[in-house]
């Protein structure tokens, strides 16, 4: 997988459910998933959104940024960062295969109750 075949991902036609997240996802963060064998990192996504810190931020409601980075020794650090590119979790990971240095997951408006995961080329 590499970051080039992201940029095909403008809108999506399909939204994805899974009864253990609080949100929908895109064609492009499937793809991710599927290609990157990476369904560890919505898991992990889901996981934080029940947490005081981000249930209780009205400006995590609305748009929450969350960026894999790995490093050369197959470990990765997971962070959300509020639009102010303000940190409020993160989350260290020991190992890793995921395929490309790093991405970034937008996940909008939980305000409903269901938001919705996308690639930024998606929004």
């Amino acid at each position: 997988m590499n970051l080039e075949n992201l940029d095909q991902f403008c809108s999506t036609e399909n939204y994805y459910t899974n009864p253990f997240y609080p949100f929908l996802y895109t064609d492009g963060v499937k793809y991710v998933a599927e290609n990157g064998k990476a369904y560890w990192l919505l898991d992990a996504i889901a996981s934080w959104q029940g947490e005081p810190i981000i249930k209780s931020n009205q400006d995590l409601s609305q748009i929450q940024f969350w960026k894999l980075k790995v490093n050369p020794d197959q470990s990765a650090i997971l962070i959300c960062e509020r639009d102010t590119d303000e940190p409020v979790i993160t989350q260290k990971i020991p190992l890793t295969d995921f395929p490309i240095p790093g991405i970034t997951l937008y996940l909008c408006d939980m305000r409903t109750g269901k938001g919705v995961l996308i690639l930024p080329s998606e929004y």
